[in-house]
C-alpha cells in the first residue's frame, strides 16, 4: 500500500514530540484508513439506474454512447465506471470526463458500451477503481501507418486515409473487401436553370481528404474525424468543407457516420445538384445471385434480385419440386449456371437482367423506385410509397453493404442508389441531395435591398447580410458490413438502428436530484391548480408536435425548426412574412422543449429537441465567413434577417443534447463559440444600428448579448476545468457591480463591450434602463445555473437586485436607486425572476407577485393550447389549429411554467380562474 506523504509527515512530528501511544495510534489510523478512503471515495455515489429511451432495448446488437451527471465533490476525474445489467452481469465501459465541478470533482461523465438486444432494459452504472473496459471479449483497435488510420472491430476491418480522394479505403470482414473507394462527391449547378435557352453547365467535385484525426482510441469506441473540401475534377477549384466523424465499437458490424457540410460558396451562382456518398461493392457471383434492397415504411422492403429467375414460368426442378425462385427471392445461394440442364442454362441466358437501381424521396409524402437494364435503356417504374426509412442494399451471397440515412424522408430531397450491379463493381450511391431534385436554391426570397422593414414585416434585412455562406448541415448515417444477404427481419433491424440510435438515459428524478441544467420542476399534479398547469404543458407539446406534420415542416434546410407566428384569417403559419416566419431559436423553444424531456424522460419530446438542437446549431448559425460565430434572427429564409447575433449561436443550446449523449459534432459547435463569438461581437456591433461609433469597441446588451456570451464561457469552464473562462465571466461582473444600477445601468440595457478585456462600460453618466430580451432569450436559464458555481457575491447581489427589481412598482425603483423609472414588463413571460427571489429570500410576497403575474397579467398572450378542427374551404386540408399562437408565447410560457412549479410550487393558489386565458 503507498503511504500518503501527508500522513507520513504527521507520523513523525508526533514521533519526534514524545506523544502519548493514543495520539501514535491515531497517525498508524490516518495512514491505513486514508488510503481506504481514497480508494472507496468514488463509491459515494449510490449506483444510477439507467434505462433506454423509450423503454425498448435495441433489436441489434449495438454500441451505445451517452451522458451521465454526478454529484458534485463525489467523484474523481480519474475514477472508472461499472455497468451491469438487471441481472447483475458486468459489461465493458468506456469512459471520459465531459464537465467538471468548480471544485475539480466530475460534473458529467461521457460513456460507451456495447449491448446484445439480450441485455435487458434495467442497468446500474457506478463509479469504480478499475476500468470496466477489460470485460471485453474482443476490444477495437487502432493503429496508424504514414498514410492511414487502420481499425479493426473484431469482425471489421476498415482503412481510412489521413489525405486524398476517399473517406474509407476498404471495409473488409474476413480478409474479403465488402466495400472500397468510399467518398464524398457533390454536383455544381453554375447559376439556376432557364426555361428555356441554353442550360447552367454542371461539374462533378470529390471529398479531398486534408486531415484524419484520431479523437478515441478504444477499447470500447474508437472515433475518427476526418476534414476536407470538395475538389473540382480538374483541381481548379475548392469548396464546401467536411467534417466526417466516423464511429467503430467493440465487436460491430457497424459503422456510424456523422456528416456536416459547410456552404462557402457564392448564392447567386452556386447551386448545389447533388450531394450524396458514393461506395464501391465489388460482386463477384452469378448475377442472379445478386441483391438490392430499399426500405420502404413501416416494415416494408423493396427487394428483388439482379436477375429475376423467372419469365414465362420460373426456375424449377422438376425432380427435386424445388422452386428456385423463391429461394433467391430471399436471399439464399442458387447454384451456379453449370449445374443447371441446357434448358434451364438457356432460360438463365435469356431473362432480363437489370444494372441501375434507384429509390427518389423528392418531397415528404412520396416516393419511387425505379430500375434499368443498361445506361442506353429507358428507366421503368419498379415500385412506389409514400415514406422511406432511407436503407439501402447492395451485394451479392458472399457480402454486401448496406446504408442507413437518419431522417430520410425528412430531409428531401434524398435518393438511394444501386448501379452497375451487372459489372464487377457496383456503385451504392446514398444522396443528401437527390441530382433529380431541383438545385439547391439558397438565395433570399426577395431582392430588396433594406428588406420589408422591422415596421411593415418585423423584418431587419440589410444590403449582403441575407447570405448562406458560412450555414452548415449535419446528416447521420449508418454503414453495415455482412458476408451475407441480410434476412429481412436483420434489415429492419439496422433500419431501427439508424433512424433510431439506441440511448441510455438516467431517471429525471436522478438528473433532478444532482441538480444540473439550473431550475426545472418534475411533473406534479397534486392539486387542480398544478394539474391544470401540467395539462397546459402537455397539450403544448402535443400541438407542436402535431403540426410538424400538419404543417410539413419538412426538408433539408427545414427539418427541426418551427414557425415563428400564426396568421389567423389564413389558418397557417406566417410563413411568408419577413420575421414572422420560421423562429430560429427566437424566445428559446430549444429550452422549452429540452426542459419538457428533462422533467418528463420520454422519447417523442427528446426526439423533437434533438432534431431543433441539430437544425438551429448548423442551418441558424454561421460557421465561417464574415458572420462567424453568430446566428440568424427568424425569417421566411434560415439566415435572411440582418439582425446577426451572439445568442442565436449560444452554447447554452446545445448544452443538452452534448451531455446527454456526448455528440462531438455539438461538442465542437459550442467550443467554437467561446472565440468566435466574442470575436464577431467586436466586429459586428449588434447595436450598429442603433447607437453611433465610440470609444469602445463594440457595445453589448445585458442581455441577450453579454449573459449569451457568459453562457459560452461557462459551458467551457466546466468542459475544460480552465479557471481563465470563470475570470472572462468576472470580468463583467466586476464591470456591472461598478456601476450604480446593476445590471439596468445602460440606456436599453445597452452597455460599451471590450472583447479583449471582457469588460463592460456604462455609455453615459445618467443611464438607466432595461432589456426585455434580458430575460426571454435564455438569460435566466444561464443565471440560475451560474450562481451555484461562482460562489459569488457580486454576481449574487446584482443578480437578486435584477429579479427583485424587474417590472416592480416605481415607488421600489425610487427606493433603491432615487429614479422613479419602469425598469421592466409585466406578464407571464417575466414571472420566473420574482420567483426566484421568493427561493432564494423566502419572501411570500414575491412569490405571490410571481404567480398573478404569470396568471393574471397580459393574459391576451395566453393561450389555453386547446385545438379546434377547421375544415372550411380556405384550406387545402382540415387543421387542427390554435388561434393566435405564437411560439414566442408558447416557448415563454412554458419555460416559466416549468420553473414557478419548481420555486414556488408550494406557493400556487389552490384555485385557478384559468377561464380567462381562454
Amino acid at each position: 500500500m503507498q503511504f500518503p506523504q501527508n500522513n507520513l509527515m504527521i507520523l513523525q512530528h508526533h514521533y519526534r514530540c514524545e506523544r502519548s501511544i493514543w495520539q501514535i495510534l491515531f497517525c498508524w489510523l490516518l495512514i491505513f484508513v486514508g488510503p481506504i478512503q481514497n480508494t472507496l471515495s468514488a463509491r459515494e455515489v449510490s449506483p444510477i439506474k439507467l434505462s433506454w429511451l423509450g423503454g425498448k432495448a435495441p433489436t441489434l446488437s449495438s454500441g451505445v454512447s451517452w451522458g451521465a451527471p454526478l454529484p458534485e465533490g463525489k467523484v474523481k476525474p480519474s475514477s472508472n465506471f461499472s455497468l451491469k445489467n438487471e441481472q447483475g452481469q458486468a459489461l465493458p465501459v468506456q469512459s471520459w470526463p465531459l464537465a467538471y465541478w468548480p471544485d475539480g470533482s466530475l460534473k458529467w461523465v461521457g460513456l460507451s458500451a456495447v449491448v446484445d438486444s439480450n441485455a435487458g432494459t434495467a442497468f446500474e452504472l457506478e463509479p469504480v477503481k478499475k476500468s470496466g473496459a477489460s470485460l471485453l471479449q474482443s476490444k477495437v483497435e487502432l493503429s496508424e501507418t504514414d498514410d492511414a488510420v487502420l481499425v479493426n472491430t473484431g469482425v471489421m476491418q476498415c482503412e481510412i486515409p489521413k489525405s486524398g480522394r476517399e473517406l474509407i479505403r476498404s471495409i473488409k470482414m474476413n480478409e474479403k473487401v465488402i466495400s472500397s473507394a468510399g467518398r464524398l462527391i457533390c454536383i455544381l449547378q453554375n447559376g439556376p436553370e432557364q426555361e428555356f435557352g441554353v442550360q447552367p453547365s454542371k461539374e462533378k467535385f470529390t471529398g479531398i481528404v486534408e486531415r484524419a484525426t484520431v479523437e478515441q482510441n478504444g477499447p470500447v469506441r474508437v472515433v475518427v474525424k476526418i476534414e476536407g473540401r470538395h475538389v473540382s475534377e480538374n483541381g481548379d477549384r475548392a469548396w464546401l468543407p467536411f467534417v466526417v466523424r466516423l464511429y467503430f465499437y467493440a465487436g460491430q458490424k457497424s459503422v456510424r457516420m456523422m456528416h456536416t457540410i459547410i456552404y462557402d460558396g457564392d448564392q447567386e451562382k452556386d447551386f448545389v445538384r447533388g450531394l450524396g456518398l458514393v461506395f464501391d461493392v465489388p460482386l463477384d457471383e452469378q448475377l442472379y445471385n445478386r441483391h438490392i434492397r430499399f426500405s420502404g415504411e413501416n416494415g416494408g422492403l423493396w427487394d428483388e434480385p439482379c436477375q429475376p429467375l423467372n419469365g414465362s414460368f420460373p426456375l424449377f426442378d422438376f425432380e427435386t419440386r424445388e422452386n428456385f425462385y423463391e429461394k433467391q427471392l430471399t436471399g439464399e445461394r442458387i447454384a451456379e449456371r453449370e449445374t443447371f440442364s441446357e434448358r434451364e442454362q438457356f432460360l438463365i441466358d435469356h431473362w432480363a437482367s437489370w444494372n441501375d437501381f434507384k429509390l427518389e424521396q423528392l418531397n415528404a409524402d412520396g416516393f419511387r423506385v425505379l430500375k434499368r437494364t443498361n445506361d442506353e435503356s429507358a428507366w421503368i417504374d419498379a415500385g412506389y410509397g409514400k415514406r422511406s426509412a432511407g436503407m439501402v442494399f447492395v451485394g451479392d451471397v458472399s457480402g454486401g453493404l448496406t446504408v442507413c440515412v437518419r431522417n430520410f424522408w425528412q430531409s428531401f430531397p434524398s435518393a438511394l442508389e444501386a448501379a452497375h450491379v451487372k459489372s464487377d463493381t457496383a456503385q451504392l450511391k446514398a444522396w443528401l441531395w437527390s441530382p433529380e431534385a431541383e438545385a439547391m436554391d439558397m438565395r433570399h426570397y426577395d431582392t430588396l435591398a433594406w428588406g420589408h422593414t422591422l415596421k411593415a414585416s418585423y423584418e431587419d434585412v440589410q444590403p449582403g447580410f441575407s447570405t448562406a455562406t458560412g450555414v452548415a448541415r449535419t446528416s447521420e448515417i449508418l454503414l453495415y458490413a455482412s458476408s451475407d444477404v441480410p434476412s429481412y427481419k436483420t434489415l429492419n433491424k439496422i433500419v431501427h438502428l439508424g433512424n433510431q440510435p439506441p440511448l441510455l438515459i438516467a431517471s429525471s428524478e436522478y438528473i433532478h436530484g444532482i441538480p444540473v441544467f439550473g431550475v426545472w420542476s418534475l411533473p406534479n399534479r397534486s392539486t387542480n391548480g398544478k394539474r391544470w398547469i401540467e395539462d397546459q404543458l402537455e397539450n403544448a407539446f402535443k400541438y407542436y408536435q402535431s403540426e410538424v406534420e400538419q404543417r410539413h415542416w419538412y426538408g433539408f434546410w427545414n427539418y427541426g425548426d418551427v414557425m415563428h407566428s400564426y396568421d389567423r384569417d389564413r389558418h397557417t403559419w406566417k410563413y411568408d412574412m419577413g420575421g414572422y416566419a420560421w423562429d430560429n431559436t427566437e424566445l428559446m423553444p430549444n429550452l422549452w422543449l429540452w426542459y419538457s424531456y428533462l422533467r418528463s424522460g420520454r422519447e417523442d419530446i427528446f426526439r423533437m429537441a434533438e432534431a431543433m438542437t441539430r437544425h438551429t446549431g448548423e442551418v441558424d448559425v454561421y460557421h465561417l465567413g464574415r458572420f462567424n460565430g453568430l446566428g440568424s434572427r427568424h425569417n421566411v429564409i434560415h439566415w435572411g434577417c440582418g439582425a446577426k447575433e451572439v445568442r442565436i449561436a449560444q452554447a447554452a443550446l446545445g448544452r443538452f443534447y452534448y451531455y446527454l449523449t456526448t455528440d462531438e459534432r455539438t461538442g465542437d459547435l459550442m467550443h467554437a463559440s467561446v472565440e468566435t463569438s466574442n470575436e464577431a461581437i467586436g466586429k459586428l456591433d449588434p447595436l450598429r444600428l442603433i447607437l453611433e461609433k465610440d470609444q469602445y469597441p463594440t457595445h453589448a446588451r445585458v442581455g441577450p448579448d453579454w449573459l449569451a456570451l457568459v453562457g459560452n464561457w461557462m459551458t467551457e469552464w466546466e468542459r475544460t476545468g480552465n479557471a481563465k473562462y470563470r475570470g472572462r465571466i468576472m470580468a463583467g461582473v466586476n464591470s456591472l457591480y461598478d456601476m450604480p444600477y446593476g445590471f439596468f445601468s445602460g440606456e436599453g440595457a445597452a452597455f460599451g463591450y471590450d472583447p479583449k478585456t471582457y469588460t463592460l462600460h456604462r455609455l453615459n453618466e445618467n443611464d438607466i434602463g432595461y432589456r426585455h430580451l434580458s430575460v426571454l432569450m435564455g438569460g435566466p436559464e444561464i443565471a440560475f445555473e451560474l450562481t451555484h458555481l461562482l460562489q459569488d457575491k457580486k454576481w449574487d447581489k446584482l443578480w437578486m437586485q435584477f429579479c427583485r427589481l424587474y417590472a416592480a412598482p416605481e415607488n421600489e425603483i425610487e427606493n433603491e436607486f432615487g429614479i422613479a423609472v419602469q425598469l421592466g414588463d409585466h406578464g407571464p413571460w417575466y414571472a420566473r425572476l420574482p420567483a426566484y427571489y421568493a427561493k432564494i429570500t423566502g419572501d411570500n410576497s414575491f412569490a405571490a407577485r410571481a404567480w398573478d403575474e404569470f396568471l393574471n397579467t397580459g393574459r391576451r398572450n395566453q393561450t389555453d393550447f386547446n385545438m379546434q378542427l377547421f375544415d372550411g374551404a380556405q384550406s387545402l386540408q382540415p387543421v387542427y389549429e390554435i388561434q393566435g399562437v405564437s411560439t414566442n408565447n408558447t416557448a415563454q410560457w412554458c419555460l416559466n411554467a416549468i420553473e414557478l412549479l419548481e420555486l414556488i410550487g408550494d406557493k400556487l393558489p389552490p384555485e385557478i380562474n384559468h377561464e380567462e386565458g381562454k
